[in-house]
Formats: structure tokens, sequence, C-alpha cells
């Protein structure tokens, strides 16, 4: 299924050979993100992201560095998290040199130029006005802000735009030196593959990478003794809101029972919260709920967009889910159907070669460990409605729920007054 070698230096490569596949995904991902940040350089790991598509010493221009896979229909891009930041290229399958050359290119050689840095920032500016223009979006960036305040769990990926505008060049090189070494990063290659070949071609592209030790990142202060509410007032024809709780992090033994529970609740069409919430009660266009689930933090939420004369209503109605599925086992069709549905899901979003990488990737830097589908099946095979009612009766208590909400309403007392009936 796959193969994971570790390199003298400590670069981590993983190997995932698909058969039949006819492309294949390169993937750097590093163990850094937004949750690395100190207040002044919030948004530096996202900001780096975006430099790094600016030019290398082999492809001087950002012209040059987007036409090396636009040239043979390649797909590229980058994304950062909270945890780790990520690099990929997903092109044909006889094109492996040229995405490894373009990976790596682009992973160690970025010059980072001064030029591009100013204008760089008025396009990070743009995208969080681009956010804050949504409030489907916005809301989940003022849950985090609810659940974890004025820490770098708390704060936009993106950063503020005093931040990102403060920024120097200095900052991102001595960010990029700190935090993009050999130890802290893992290397998939997912796909249409032959291993050993794959590992000379690695050691070969990424030589040069720094072998530093990298900055571990503060630890997560959470401190909640009662419900909690933020709101957002702004003028919207639905209020947009975040409903949830804290909840297990990716080590908890308990983390694959609370992502069946949200999938009962509200991961699928015929879920609970859908069908009273939307279907019965006429209320929202969208309604699900999610897990969370970090190496430091964890919570399941609800969020939806609800009309605004039926808010107080659309609330109660997701805490009676709560409290229903916290005071009654599930019956073994629905936790069946859930189990069937997680199973038959991943399997279907795990065909392409890039979201195989990361899965495996993801895995190994934050965990340490990999499983494969198969073996994560068969531990949520295991799951019994008591063990559904046991993390439901864990997680579902007054001390730890959360509500975000963006819209017209300034009625804090009032929601505050539901949340605290609860």
């Amino acid at each position: 299924m796959f193969q994971k070698i570790t390199l003298k230096n400590g670069l981590r490569v993983i190997s995932v050979p698909q058969k039949n596949a006819q492309s294949l995904t390169v993937l750097v991902l590093v163990g850094t993100g937004s949750k690395y940040e100190t207040k002044e350089t919030n948004g530096i790991s996202h900001f780096l992201e975006h430099m790094y598509f600016k030019g290398t010493k082999k492809r001087p221009t950002y012209l040059e560095v987007a036409e090396t896979l636009d040239k043979v229909g390649g797909i590229y891009n980058a994304f950062t998290g909270e945890d780790y930041t990520g690099y990929f290229a997903k092109v044909d399958a006889l094109r492996l040199d040229l995405a490894l050359d373009w990976v790596s290119d682009i992973f160690l050689n970025s010059k980072i130029p001064s030029s591009e840095i100013k204008k760089e920032k008025g396009v990070i500016i743009e995208e969080i006005n681009m956010r804050q223009d949504h409030p489907s979006v916005f809301v989940q960036s003022l849950w985090t802000k609810l659940l974890y305040g004025d820490q770098p769990a708390g704060w936009d990926i993106a950063g503020t735009k005093e931040s990102v505008s403060n920024i120097s060049r200095q900052q991102l090189l001595d960010y990029m030196k700190n935090q993009y070494v050999a130890k802290n990063t893992v290397i998939c290659v997912a796909g249409k593959v032959q291993t050993p070949q794959l590992i000379k071609k690695i050691k070969r592209h990424f030589s040069k990478i720094r072998t530093l030790k990298s900055i571990n990142k503060p630890k997560v202060i959470e401190q909640q003794s009662r419900p909690q509410c933020l709101l957002k007032e702004r003028k919207t024809d639905q209020a947009h809101l975040c409903l949830g709780v804290r909840a297990f992090n990716l080590f908890h033994p308990e983390k694959y029972v609370q992502e069946v529970l949200a999938i009962i609740l509200g991961g699928m069409m015929s879920s609970r919260l859908f069908v009273q919430v939307r279907e019965k009660l006429g209320m929202a266009y969208y309604i699900s709920a999610t897990v969370a689930a970090d190496p430091d933090t964890g919570f399941l939420v609800t969020q939806a967009g609800i009309d605004n004369s039926k808010v107080e209503l659309g609330i109660s109605a997701i805490l009676r889910e709560y409290k229903k599925i916290s005071q009654e086992k599930v019956s073994q069709n629905e936790l069946k159907k859930a189990k069937d549905y997680i199973k038959g899901k991943t399997s279907l979003l795990l065909e392409p070669s890039d979201a195989r990488a990361l899965f495996f990737a993801s895995q190994e830097l934050l965990e340490g460990e990999i499983l494969t589908p198969e073996e994560i099946f068969h531990k949520i095979d295991k799951i019994s409605p008591s063990d559904i009612l046991k993390v439901a009766r864990t997680i579902f208590q007054p001390s730890k729920l959360n509500l975000a909400l963006i819209g017209p309403s300034k009625n804090t007392v009032r929601l505050q007054e539901i949340l605290n009936k609860f």
C-alpha cells in the first residue's frame, strides 16, 4: 500500500503506488503553520507560501514558475493550515522528473524577491477582505477566535491586515530557515510510481535541504467554565452561525467515535440535523456538523445559515439534537449507515493521487504513524451505540458549548440564555 523511508538527514519520504493510475502527485509537507507564529508575525506561514511562487534561481519570474507546469497541463498549488504548509504538483505519470524538479526548485531555491513582497501584501489583504465579505466563511474565523482567544490557535491563518503589512523580508527568510528543514518535512509521491527509482531521484533533488532543528509551537491554552457566545453584527439576509463544543484532539482514543457522531448528527443529507432543521422546519438551506481533530485541539461544530427571524428557534433545534444524542443510544441501523457512509466517501475521496498524497503525508507529519484506509475502517467498524452515547455525554456539556454568529442580531443576552439552558 505504501512505503516510508527516512533519509540520513531526517527527511521522510513516502511512496504510495496506485494500480492503474495515469497521474502522480509530488507533495512536500512542512510541519509549520499559523499555530507556530507570534502576534507580530501572524500570517507569515501563509505569506511565505505565496512568495514561493514568485521566482527561483532557475525560474526567475512568476511567469516562468507557472508556465513550467501549465505547458504540460499540470495541476499545482500550495496551502497553509494551523499545523502544516504544503506544496504539490500533479502531472501525467510520465512527467515525474519535471514534477520533482519543479517542487524541489520552489521549495529550496525561492528567491523571495523584495520587489514582489509589497505587491503580495496587497494580494493577501484582498484575500482577507474576500473572506470577511463572505459571512459563511468569516464565521469560521469567529468560531476559532471564540474558542481560543488571543493565542495562535485563535488567530486567522492569513493574519490581519496590520500584521501582514508589517512583515519584512528578513522575517520571511528567518522563518523559512528555521522551519523548512529536513526533520520537519515529509515528501509523499502518490500515483503511478516505482519506489526504488523514486528514492534515488528525491535524494538528488532534495540534497540541499537544511538540517537545522525547527522551532516548536506554543502550548494551546483552553479555559472555559460556562457557555460562550460571540456575535458579529452585520446586515445580512440570513444569520450564519457555528454552534458546537470542545472535543477530542488527534491523539485521543475516541477520535473515530466523535467522527462517526458528527456524521450521524450532520454529515449526510439524511443526518439528524439536516432532516430536522432543513427538511422538517425549513429554517436553513445549508447545515452540517463536522469534527476538527488537530494534534493539540479538537471540536465538533454545526454550521448553518438560518433565517434571521428564526435564529433562536434554529439554535434551540440544534441543541435539542445534541441533547437527544447524549441521552439516547443510536440504533444499529443508523450507526451502520454512518459507518458505511464514512467508508464509501473516504474511498471516493482518495481516488485522486493528490488526495492520497495528503492523506498519507499528513498522518506521518502530525501523528508519526500511518494507518491505511482499511486499518481506519477496522477501527470504525468496532464502534458501538454505547461508544457514541459515552462520547456524546462527555462532549455535550454546557461548560464546553460555544456559539459564534454573524447577522443583524444584537441580542447577545438572549442567545446566552438559550445556551445556559442546555
